[in-house]
């Protein structure tokens, strides 16, 4: 009887390491930080920027859409280098989320001239401080879904006046007398 017993002990324990042997071994998926959506996401100290996007239905013109959760207690300016531009740009990055897509006070970052088709990726540099920057690679995407047909960039306003054209005189025919 004790034989049965601890024979039903080993066999119950032999199927229970076999069964969850997958997971002493195997990655566990849980664990590993992906990007959920189209854009993609970098860390820098307290910032973490998210869902970073460049929206441009032409190569010519983009605009960098994404938002900044910032873990710190304090705001923070959010130096941001884009890759075959020599412009640098600042934003802001307040206490909490952040969003630079044009739904709040904060517009999306002008990119001209872009020099990359749709498709395309583009390396984009966010740095604060004296934290040590990182690159995210930022896939540029066309307004053609319409979640991002209101983030495609409009034409700027000419600083030229433009001149309405005057209609050319007719000529009228009077009576003489």
């Amino acid at each position: 009887m004790k034989a049965r017993l601890i024979a039903s002990i080993v066999v119950a324990g032999a199927l229970t390491l076999g069964m969850s042997g997958c997971n002493l071994i195997a990655p566990q998926a849980t664990l590993k930080q992906y990007d959920a959506s189209d854009g993609v996401g970098v860390t820098v100290g307290h910032v973490k920027v998210r869902n970073a996007i460049v929206i441009s239905d032409d190569g010519e013109v983009g605009n960098l859409v994404f938002s900044v959760a910032n873990t710190d207690d304090r705001a923070h300016t959010v130096l941001i280098e884009v890759e075959g531009s020599d412009e640098k740009f600042q934003v802001l990055a307040e206490p909490g989320l952040t969003s630079f897509d044009g739904s709040g006070a904060n517009e999306p970052i002008r990119i001209e001239p872009l020099g990359a088709q749709p498709g395309a990726i583009l390396d984009v540099f966010f740095q604060y401080g004296e934290e040590t920057g990182a690159t995210a690679s930022v896939p540029i995407l066309t307004g053609t879904l319409a979640e991002y047909s209101t983030l495609v960039p409009t034409p700027q306003p000419t600083d030229e006046p433009t001149l309405a054209p005057t209609p050319e005189a007719t000529p009228t025919t009077e009576p003489t007398d």
